[in-house]
């Protein structure tokens, strides 16, 4: 018997090596939460060296781990982490609400700055409705639109949060937006789940207000809220890709769009509320129409879970892509901290993450959030870059937005110090693109293959490359150019 369940053992394990396969182009982000210091800064009012030496920590390990985007929470409730024209610098960065950090520095340059300095991609994360987290205070300076134009601002839940309804706030939110896109070097514009905010039981939304005077060609105000919603991102899309055709729009939708007792083409789910129901966020048609590049749904339950199944979602957002990207949101919070033995190891997680990998039209993950890397619970910083990413990744491509590639680049190599390999090449660039270069590694008597991340050794920046491997043996080596989204070039000529 012993004998046998070793047997089955080693099957099951060969099985489930074999499904995990480590695609070489794949999405592999973090969030950094900075409303109410959940992530970074870890504390309001710390110093200007603690803040940016806090989100250096958080760009290596995310790097260290395999990562190759971070979506940094840039505007968590009407407030910048940015010095912007229109709205105060955040009480969760100085301490206090319209103070600028002191020496001054522009956290969002810097951190985009540091961020591409690793070949990670940045993603800026704007809260779009959320004004103030506490409705009873407002600590903003007597210029901020809360004050400015108190009729733009509705009270529910305790919280105080913009109008939808009005033509007015989502011209201000796009100009907000759009300021952003024209002035730093962002690589997508990224909305989370809250539009209209989550139902509260028996207390209605009250923008009675509103619809009375915009509603009333609409067979409900449920349909008139979606439509809000709906024109704001219309829009918005069409205004990025004109101001910049290659900053990408990307929303992380709740990870239910509608329950099958409501809708047939819902999932076999039991959420409670939903994007489509509650929050008047119809993203599939988004999706559908081409207004956004990708969808990262939260899909923050375990396999099993008996009200939202992960298994159920992966395979339903799967199928509802339309020909844009589909990546999958994790829970990652949860483990070590949910009560559920699910998260009290990380199993769940490398679960999640093989599905995502053998099904259809995902393209790739995302954690929340970036303490989790902190806490570093069960090990899983090592887990990660030893066994889920032990290999770089390039982020997937978007066709639809640009799908010319650049020129190939021209390698040579010569030996450094410690008998370590240094690559040196050339490119025309007549474009002036930012541009990175995937690096390559193979032995001599291996064929020369890079449609698969098993060669793959690293994605850099400039025009040299130290391999500081230095194990006695020959490789042969070839580059390629990557342009802003991530086209590959033809490759390079090969150099031992």
């Amino acid at each position: 018997m012993r004998l046998i369940l070793l047997f089955l053992f080693a099957i099951i394990t060969f099985i489930s090596t074999a499904q995990t396969e480590i695609p070489k182009r794949e999405f592999r982000a973090a969030w950094v939460a900075t409303v109410s210091n959940i992530d970074w800064p870890s504390k309001k009012g710390l110093d200007v060296e603690s803040q940016k030496q806090e989100f250096i920590a958080i760009l290596n390990q995310l790097k260290e781990d395999g990562m190759n985007a971070v979506i940094v929470q840039i505007r968590p409730a009407a407030d910048a982490f940015y010095n912007s024209p229109y709205e105060n610098w955040s009480r969760y960065l100085t301490g206090m609400q319209g103070i600028a950090p002191n020496p001054y520095y522009d956290p969002l340059t810097f951190m985009i700055e540091e961020a591409h300095k690793r070949c990670i991609e940045f993603h800026a994360w704007f809260n779009p409705y959320r004004a103030l987290v506490d409705a009873t205070k407002n600590p903003n300076t007597q210029d901020h639109v809360t004050l400015q134009h108190p009729e733009w601002f509705l009270n529910y839940g305790g919280k105080k949060y913009f109008d939808p309804g009005l033509p007015e706030v989502r011209q201000y939110f796009t100009k907000v937006v759009l300021d952003v896109v024209k002035r730093y070097d962002i690589d997508a514009v990224h909305f989370d789940d809250y539009f209209y905010p989550y139902r509260i039981a028996k207390v209605e939304f009250p923008d009675y207000n509103s619809f009375a005077k915009y509603g009333a060609n609409f067979a409900s105000k449920d349909d008139w809220r979606r439509h809000n919603v709906d024109m704001l991102i219309e829009s918005l899309s069409q205004k990025i890709k004109k101001e910049k055709a290659y900053v990408k729009f990307g929303i992380s939708p709740f990870g239910v769009w509608r329950n099958f007792s409501k809708d047939p083409e819902g999932s076999v789910t039991k959420g409670g509320q939903t994007n489509y129901d509650d929050l008047f966020a119809d993203v599939i048609l988004w999706q559908k129409k081409g207004w956004i590049d990708y969808l990262l749904p939260q899909l923050y339950w375990e396999n099993g879970h008996r009200a939202a199944d992960y298994n159920e979602l992966i395979n339903w957002w799967s199928k509802h892509a339309y020909g844009r990207n589909m990546y999958v949101g994790h829970g990652l919070y949860q483990v070590g901290t949910s009560a559920k033995p699910c998260w009290k190891s990380l199993v769940e997680v490398e679960h999640q993450i093989d599905q995502t990998r053998s099904t259809e039209n995902i393209n790739g993950s995302a954690f929340y959030s970036a303490i989790s890397f902190k806490k570093n619970f069960y090990n899983l910083n090592n887990t990660m870059k030893t066994k889920w990413y032990p290999s770089p990744a390039l982020l997937p491509s978007m066709p639809w937005i640009d799908d010319e590639e650049p020129l190939a680049p021209t390698l040579k190599i010569s030996n450094g110090r410690d008998g370590y390999k240094m690559l040196q090449w050339t490119i025309a660039n007549p474009q002036n693109e930012s541009l990175q270069f995937a690096i390559y590694r193979f032995a001599l008597n291996e064929k020369v293959y890079i449609h698969s991340s098993k060669n793959l050794i690293d994605v850099v920046r400039g025009n040299t490359f130290v391999d500081k491997l230095n194990d006695g043996n020959q490789y042969k080596y070839v580059i390629t150019a990557l342009d802003r989204l991530h086209n590959e070039s033809q490759l390079s000529n090969s150099v031992q």
